[in-house]
């Protein structure tokens, strides 16, 4: 799958593109089937929320399950991402961001370099986040909030935040969000499930806590060029991978079997 110009321009301009209906329905329950056995793994790679104990992310997913595995190097992905960034990617992290139904809980202002650079000493932030929604995402449900064109502001000034939930991140201060929204507002990545969204390594981004009764999970590949690879290796591979050799696509067809 090829990016058109149209929307090469777009993750340019604003960071991030949305492409409905690139995976089919009997694909992503395929994959939710995995992420059910996935999920049930008594791992420190399966994350539990603060307050209700249900995983909230479960990572290193590409080590864990071939369909994952798979999913990772689907051309779906990696095409559009050989178009932004070149052939030679490697598999910087895969998870599962879940928000459960009434209990999900928010994830702060953040642009995923600061992390990457901060714990992992990724040298610039060249890496691109791909996305797959295995719901269908609503304003309801703890969609992801984009501040559109604020990678364009380089690296805003974060902070490592170790008490808001039970994954430390790399924030962003109020005022500092309160700035870029003013100038470029917000945006929720929304669409049925099988949406993809693509969105690049310091882009603004957040989601609320979901009130809602409708579950909410997304798949997240990271893929990064071979020659910005980590620098530190305090993390565990589970969170960043360290095979910097460059991938190459799976089969169309491989999420089907």
């Amino acid at each position: 799958m090829k990016l058109n110009a149209t929307q090469l321009k777009e993750i340019e301009e604003n960071g991030y593109v949305i492409l409905p209906d690139c995976f089919s329905n009997e694909e992503v329950n395929n994959l939710r089937k995995a992420m059910t056995t996935i999920f049930k793994e008594k791992t420190e790679a399966n994350i539990i929320e603060k307050s209700s104990g249900v995983v909230r992310t479960a990572m290193g997913l590409h080590l864990r399950s071939k369909i994952f595995d798979d999913l990772t190097r689907h051309p779906k992905f990696f095409e559009p991402a050989c178009q932004i960034r070149g052939h030679n990617l490697y598999i910087q992290q895969t998870k599962i961001n879940v928000k459960a139904a009434f209990t999900g809980e928010v994830w702060q202002w953040h642009y995923d370099f600061a992390t990457h650079f901060g714990e992992d000493g990724v040298p610039k932030p060249l890496a691109l986040n791909l996305h797959v929604f295995f719901d269908k995402v609503t304003e309801f449900n703890g969609p992801l909030f984009f501040i559109p064109k604020s990678h364009k502001y380089g690296s805003a000034p974060s902070k490592l935040d170790t008490v808001t939930t039970n994954y430390p991140l790399w924030v962003v201060d109020q005022q500092n969000v309160k700035t870029l929204v003013k100038e470029n507002g917000i945006v929720s990545a929304h669409g049925k499930a099988g949406t993809v969204v693509i969105f690049v390594d310091n882009l603004v981004h957040g989601s609320a806590q979901n009130m809602s009764p409708m579950d909410r999970a997304i798949f997240s590949v990271i893929l990064n060029p071979c020659d910005n690879a980590q620098t530190k290796f305090a993390r565990p591979e589970y969170k960043h991978g360290r095979d910097f050799k460059p991938i190459k696509a799976s089969s169309y067809k491989s999420l089907l079997i």
